[in-house]
């Protein structure tokens, strides 16, 4: 399905019927992410979308920080009128719930594998952005300028950084990475499920474990064995956690 949202041709699914159940997938990722969560959930009204960049939706014409996606997302929920029971959302998805959960207006929260508040990812994006200034000039010295790309890669690869798998939503994505939402997580008042895999590399158990300090009414669900994608290596399990849940 397609909606005009902000200016935006938008690519959604919404399927199913009963309390609505909306979905915000994780960076670089779109919404088939949670394929293999829907067979497991057919009692609620499925909703997920393609956010601006990603998927089958359109970039946003400048860069974005995480407050445009907050105010995307509200705008989108307005556009369908959508009554939000719960919000779903993985890793970056997860990011713009804890910026704008109260705004989106749910009765219940599921985090998963949440991007957003490690003390360890503040000093990281500090250097990558350096990394990207340093980076960038002493590759036109030559000879290095014949090895530009292959140095780049060498750079953000040895930080863990997605910086050049961004193309045009370069800028957006170190907004995005630059806002450390510790304190705003402290503000979430709502009930809030937090599953993580044991084994995520990506964002490790640690990160769970301070978000769940860190967000008064909240459980967290540790599934061993799983990494950053619990919800596609183990959908069983989470689809379980989450109907538990509400």
């Amino acid at each position: 399905m397609k909606v005009v949202v902000q200016d935006l041709i938008v690519n959604y699914r919404d399927e199913g019927a009963g309390e609505a159940i909306l979905f915000l997938h994780g960076w670089q990722d779109n919404l088939h992410t949670f394929n293999s969560l829907i067979p497991f959930l057919p009692s609620w009204r499925l909703i997920r979308l393609d956010l601006p960049g990603f998927g089958g939706t359109e970039a946003p014409k400048r860069a974005w920080d995480l407050n445009d996606y907050v105010r995307f997302v509200e705008d989108f929920i307005k556009k369908i009128d959508l009554r939000v029971d719960i919000i779903i959302g993985h890793s970056f998805g997860g990011r713009i719930i804890i910026k704008g959960a109260e705004r989106f207006c749910p009765r219940k929260v599921v985090l998963i594998s949440s991007a957003g508040i490690a003390k360890r990812r503040t000093l990281r994006n500090s250097v990558l952005k350096l990394l990207t200034k340093i980076g960038s000039l002493i590759t036109y010295i030559p000879p290095l300028i014949f090895y530009r790309e292959k140095i780049k890669r060498k750079f953000y690869s040895s930080i863990g950084s997605d910086y050049l798998e961004a193309g045009s939503l370069k800028e957006t994505f170190l907004k995005i990475i630059s806002e450390n939402l510790e304190e705003r997580a402290k503000l979430m008042q709502l009930p809030t499920l937090l599953i993580w895999g044991s084994d995520d590399k990506e964002t490790p158990l640690s990160e769970g474990e301070r978000l769940s300090v860190a967000i008064p009414n909240l459980e967290l669900r540790v599934i061993k064995g799983a990494g950053h994608f619990v919800h596609r290596e183990r959908p069983d399990e989470v689809a379980g956690l989450i109907k538990e849940f509400i």
